[in-house]
This record gives C-alpha cells, sequence and structure tokens, in this order.
C-alpha cells in the first residue's frame, strides 16, 4: 500500500497535461463537423468560432469540478461527488442517467461512427448490424479481463493520433485553401444564439473525458500548483488541435459539403491521398473509434458495478457479479446491451446529443457544488481551489444552463424530446429509489431482530 501510495505522488506538469490529453482527444473532431456546419446552414464561421468558445467553457468546467474531485477523493466519480454534497437520492440519480443513457448512448454513437467509416468498404447498407456487431465484440472482450480490455485501450489511444497528425498536416500541404473559414457567418435566417447552443451540445462530445481530472489529481505531487496548468494546458492543447484540424478540413473541402458528409474526416482524407490512401486513414479512425466505444463499456460497466455493489441499483446482485476473470459480466451486458438497443437507430449525431444532454445536468449540479461546499464546509481540506474563485465556477455554471436550456426549449422537435427523455429517465429514477431505499432499510430492521 506504502509503495502504491508513492507512485500516485508521482506525477508531473507534463505527464498529467498529457494524460488530459490522452483522455478527451477521440472520435468528436473526426465526425462532427457535418453536425456542425449543418447546425450554421453551410457557413463555417460561428462553427470554427465555437470550437474556441466549447473549449473555454471545457477548461472552466474541469477546473470547477477537480476542486470536488480532489475534496471527496471516493470512487464512483459524480455518483460519490453528488451524494456527498447533496443527498444520496441526488448520486443515485447521477448513476442512474449514467447507466442507463449516457454510457450507453455514447457507447452506441461510437459504434455507429465506426460503421459510418466502415462503409467506406462495405457499403451503406450494413450500418446498424456492424454497429452491434463492434459492441458485441467489444463486450466479449472486456469479460475476457480487465487486463485485456486495458490493453486495448493503451493500444487504440497510441494509434488514433495517426490519422489526426497526418490529416492536420496534409490538409494544409494538399488543400487548395480557397474556401471560407470564417465567412460567410451563418446561413440566412438563422439565430447565432440558439445555433451556438446546437454548437456547444455538438462540440462538447468531442470535449468529452475531462472529468477523469480527478484521478489525475491524485497523482500529482502538487496538485494546488500542478493542476490547473495541466487542465488549462491540456485542454488548450485539444483546442489547438481542433481548430487547427479543422481549418485544415476547410483548406480541403468547403464547410457546405462538409454538412452532407456522415464520415467527413474520411472524405478529407480521400481528397488528399486518393481512394487508397484516404482509406487507408479511414482504418485508422476506425481503430480510433474502436478504442474510444471500448472505453466507454470499460467505465461504463464500472459504474454499474459500482452501484450494485452497494445494493444501489435492480437486479443488484445479479449486476454485482463478478466472473472468473473478475470483471463484472452482467454489469457489462447491461451497459453494452443497452448501448446496442440504442445503435439501431443508426444516428450518430443524435446519440452524442443524448448522451451530452444527460451528462451535463449533473455535471452542473457538480459546478454548483463546489460553491455549496464552501459555505456548508468553508474549514474543509482543499489541497486544490479552483483559481479565480468565483469567477471560474459561474462560468463553468452559465455554460452548462446554457446548454440545458437551449437544448430544452430553443433548438427544434428533436432536442426538447432528447431532453424530455432524459427528464423522464431521471424521474423514473426517484421511485426506483425509494423502492431500492425501502429494501435496504427493511433489510437492516431484519438483521437487527
Amino acid at each position: 500500500m506504502e509503495k502504491k501510495k508513492e507512485l500516485k505522488k508521482n506525477l508531473g506538469v507534463a505527464t498529467a497535461t498529457a494524460t488530459v490529453v490522452g483522455s478527451v482527444i477521440g472520435s468528436g473532431v473526426f465526425f462532427k463537423p457535418q453536425a456542425i456546419y449543418t447546425a450554421t446552414g453551410g457557413a463555417p464561421g460561428l462553427g470554427m468560432i465555437a470550437w474556441i468558445i466549447t473549449g473555454l467553457a471545457s477548461i472552466a468546467a474541469a477546473l470547477t469540478f477537480a476542486e470536488v474531485a480532489i475534496m471527496i477523493p471516493k470512487t464512483g466519480g459524480i455518483v460519490a461527488y453528488l451524494e456527498k454534497i447533496y443527498s444520496p437520492k441526488v448520486g443515485f440519480l447521477a448513476g442512474w442517467v449514467q447507466t442507463l443513457l449516457f454510457y450507453p448512448a455514447m457507447i452506441a454513437a461510437l459504434a455507429v461512427a465506426f460503421a459510418q467509416q466502415a462503409a467506406l468498404f462495405i457499403g451503406e447498407g450494413y450500418i446498424v448490424p456492424v454497429a452491434i456487431l463492434v459492441i458485441i465484440t467489444i463486450m466479449l472482450l472486456n469479460n475476457l479481463g480487465s487486463k485485456v480490455g486495458g490493453s486495448v485501450q493503451v493500444i487504440f489511444t497510441v494509434c488514433k493520433l495517426i490519422p489526426l497528425i497526418l490529416l492536420m498536416v496534409f490538409g494544409f500541404v494538399r488543400g487548395g485553401g480557397n474556401h471560407g473559414i470564417f465567412t460567410p457567418m451563418i446561413g440566412d435566417g438563422l439565430n447565432p444564439t440558439i445555433v451556438l447552443g446546437q454548437l456547444m451540445v455538438a462540440i462538447l462530445f468531442a470535449f468529452e473525458g475531462w472529468t477523469n481530472v480527478g484521478a489525475i489529481a491524485g497523482e500529482m505531487k502538487k496538485p494546488g500548483r500542478d493542476l490547473p496548468i495541466a487542465i488549462v494546458g491540456g485542454v488548450s492543447v485539444i483546442m489547438a488541435v481542433y481548430f487547427v484540424i479543422n481549418i485544415a478540413y476547410l483548406f480541403v473541402l468547403p464547410s457546405n459539403e462538409l454538412a452532407t458528409l456522415s464520415a467527413p474526416a474520411s472524405a478529407v482524407a480521400i481528397k488528399i491521398f486518393g481512394d487508397i490512401g484516404g482509406k487507408i486513414i479511414s482504418v485508422g479512425i476506425m481503430v480510433s473509434v474502436f478504442g474510444s466505444c471500448n472505453g466507454f463499456v470499460l467505465s461504463g460497466s464500472r459504474v454499474a458495478y459500482s452501484l450494485a455493489s452497494e445494493g444501489n441499483f435492480p437486479f443488484a446482485a445479479s449486476l454485482a457479479k463478478l466472473n472468473k476473470a473478475q470483471v463484472p459480466t452482467n454489469s457489462i451486458l447491461l451497459v453494452g446491451g443497452i448501448g446496442a438497443l440504442y445503435a439501431v437507430s443508426g444516428q450518430f449525431n443524435l446519440l452524442t446529443d443524448l448522451a451530452i444532454i444527460a451528462s451535463w445536468t449533473f455535471y452542473t449540479l457538480t459546478f454548483i457544488g463546489v460553491m455549496k461546499l464552501r459555505k456548508d464546509d468553508p474549514h474543509g481540506v482543499r489541497t486544490y481551489k479552483v483559481p479565480l474563485y468565483p469567477l471560474v465556477p459561474i462560468v463553468a455554471i452559465v455554460s452548462g444552463i446554457f446548454v440545458i436550456i437551449n437544448q430544452l426549449f430553443l433548438s427544434g422537435l428533436q432536442s426538447t424530446l432528447l431532453s424530455l427523455g432524459s427528464i423522464g429517465v431521471i424521474v423514473i429514477g426517484i421511485p426506483v429509489y425509494a423502492s431500492l431505499h425501502k429494501k435496504r432499510k427493511e433489510l437492516k430492521i431484519e438483521a437487527v431482530s
């Protein structure tokens, strides 16, 4: 145990920054141009600016989230934080939504993205079957043991950087550069405020992963000093990479064409490298997406297992069981199985929007929780405090509220229905929690008597 504690304190700024970058960069940068330029009416300007605005919001969110994560260093992440700040019921509802909506929607979206890339090789008619096959394959791999799942994650994380670098470099070298990048700003007749909300929801998917800052903090030598540098530095690098690669895309293809493509990065690659070279890059993108999907199956199943092992989920006894490889088979089947059901939609952007709407409700509660903890526990030990308090938490809270309100009321029927669906799942969770709480209470009484 002593050795483990020493190892946890060996992380410096450079390694922590690299960890932030590695956790966040995934598939969004390869697929989101379609949703972005569809929302802007085919115009590039506001889409490019939205990458920066959303990146700044993500920095504020990560800096704020980190204070709670370090102060409440418990397994379970946001579930544990909200349980401590508010009540066990709020913590349960966060885990309930993560298990039923967030993780399955992310898994399904990534599997669909993989299948959309595969369509270059096998045709458009197999997107749903391929997506489901990907999820089943990943579930089988994860059932072989956490070492196998972890090894897959490491290999595929390294591989995802290759297509990213090639697209950035050769996009500028071989692209014509004669398409608009910042003009026009937005299509005719569109409301910039409403569109910005839609863009933030789309782009937040590409920045998903900053919630891992809590794990990083526990390994740092001087988290109070170095964590803000790692977060700001890491997310700034990500912002720069996303911004540059999107300019590279526009050097090759115009924004109104990118808006029509379900696999825009592959179309750019084919334009740059020709059919064969483009397909090789597409394989690299598929590898990246597969690795991201594996990561969400791995982490999502552990959330379900953690809740079940505390008796805090329906069918807890079954979901908490471990197989011979000491992994939670039934929890993997639950999260992956729901993901496979969502994948039947075949809609990448719809699924990512569902995931972001579900998660940001509880992220925003966590940001508010920083202020609540400062008031309720002013003398608590804080090895890290969010800088520029209360400005940074306010930016994070306002960003979260803006995203939620925009999706609920301003972004059209589909967004409203997705938001109401998320709220419906939360509401269903309330009587489920009450039933579980009552059952645990009865078991305690029986045990005492």
